[in-house]
């Protein structure tokens, strides 16, 4: 009840920061006014959009949503190729790859990874450099 209710504070400060700054002309001129928005990362399940966006910027990228990028690259890929050796080739290649993302995911979390993987965030959001 009570993180609601921070939350809801917090909501209604953006919001009225956000109108305000509407009334004053900030967002006017900005870059892509008036263009569409492009998502580049169509590919993430769509509960992990905020999470992953968070990471990109960052500079932190985890080895699942990697290894689904070049999945979502593949499928596109194939479905332009006319020579048929090359399409099964990379149908192969696709394949091998959504085998070891199912395998990935049934894998138990290793906890050293996992360690490991957050220290580099952690890094990475105090500021040193190197992800």
């Amino acid at each position: 009840m009570r993180g609601s209710l921070t939350m809801d504070i917090i909501a209604r400060i953006a919001e009225e920061r956000i109108r305000k700054a509407m009334e004053e002309g900030v967002f006017d001129n900005l870059a892509g006014k008036g263009k569409p928005l492009f998502f580049d990362d169509t590919w993430v399940p769509e509960d992990l959009r905020s999470a992953y966006r968070i990471l990109k910027n960052a500079g932190c990228i985890p080895p699942e949503a990697e290894l689904r990028k070049e999945i979502f690259t593949l499928k596109n890929l194939i479905e332009t190729i006319d020579d048929d050796r090359e399409r099964c080739r990379k149908q192969r290649e696709l394949d091998f790859k959504l085998m070891k993302l199912n395998m990935e995911r049934e894998r138990a979390l290793n906890q050293r990874v996992l360690s490991e993987y957050g220290h580099r965030i952690l890094k990475r959001l105090s500021g040193r450099t190197g992800c």
